[in-house]
């Protein structure tokens, strides 16, 4: 199975930093990875360049003009950028710091007709200074560790996830930060609807469609963990409308929506 690891970012070039460290450092390395840029200033393009002469797999870069928070927008041409031959695709914000059997676990979890969602530990604004001074890692977070929130998140118990991944329809805690799909199930449902500008509920409205394509969710505990770094949250100006775009979906029942991957595939054509 070839795995695409999609991360998202915006002008924070010490996190992607740490986040791609954490990458590296994975036992089962993804076999490309893409950093989704929603139009980053040029350090951001320069640090990726100078990154791929010695990352261990394939480092893209894509970007597009920073017009606010198009997470939906740049996630599709993120996917769009993976290769043909990539099939599982893993999602996470480029504020995540993953546990070095990150990857692992979401192909030990991964089924068919199934999308899986981790969870995460929150590092506090005074605990993510240091892990900036020091220029660390996860590799010294555990549940022990200062500044942590979410501690449940942080244990490392693979024997346990077996219990809490049966496939269901839920609908509450969706969060791309810790998700990953079969390219071929985001194809169907033509990925993630541009409609969607400003932060938030992209992820759950793409969730609603594959439920309407017979999709599952799987939740993975005590395994793929991954450690949110602390920033100011974003602007929840478009969440009101972003909330009428997701009951659209719901009341709709349809698994397709017309603003998404294939719109950006015929442009490429």
């Amino acid at each position: 199975m070839k795995i695409g690891l999609i991360i998202s970012t915006y002008n924070w070039v010490e996190a992607l930093s740490l986040v791609l460290d954490s990458v590296k450092r994975q036992t089962h390395l993804p076999d490309e990875v893409v950093i989704c840029d929603d139009g980053s200033r040029s350090d951001t393009k320069n640090f990726i360049i100078d990154l791929q002469k010695n990352f261990p797999c394939k480092l893209k870069h894509v970007w597009q003009e920073d017009k606010g928070f198009r997470a939906a927008a740049i996630r599709n041409k993120g996917i769009n950028e993976l290769s043909h031959n990539i099939d599982y695709v893993v999602t996470i914000d480029g504020d995540m710091i993953l546990h070095h059997k990150f990857i692992e676990d979401h192909i030990r979890i991964s089924e068919k007709n199934c999308f899986i969602q981790g969870g995460r530990a929150l590092i506090s604004k005074n605990a993510t200074m240091m892990i900036f001074r020091q220029k660390g890692s996860n590799d010294g977070l555990h549940l022990f560790s200062k500044g942590l929130s979410n501690r449940i998140n942080t244990l490392y118990l693979p024997s346990l996830s077996k219990f809490f991944d049966k496939p269901s329809k839920k609908l509450s805690g969706v969060r791309t930060c810790n998700m990953s799909f079969w390219k071929d199930d985001l194809y169907d449902v033509n990925g993630f609807n541009e409609n969607f500008v400003g932060w938030g509920r992209e992820d759950s409205e793409l969730v609603v469609r594959l439920y309407n394509k017979e999709k599952f969710r799987k939740n993975i505990k005590f395994s793929g963990l991954a450690y949110h770094l602390h920033h100011e949250e974003k602007s929840r100006l478009k969440i009101s409308d972003n909330d009428k775009h997701l009951l659209q979906s719901v009341g709709s029942k349809s698994s397709w929506c017309d603003n998404g991957l294939k719109k950006l595939k015929n442009n490429e054509s």
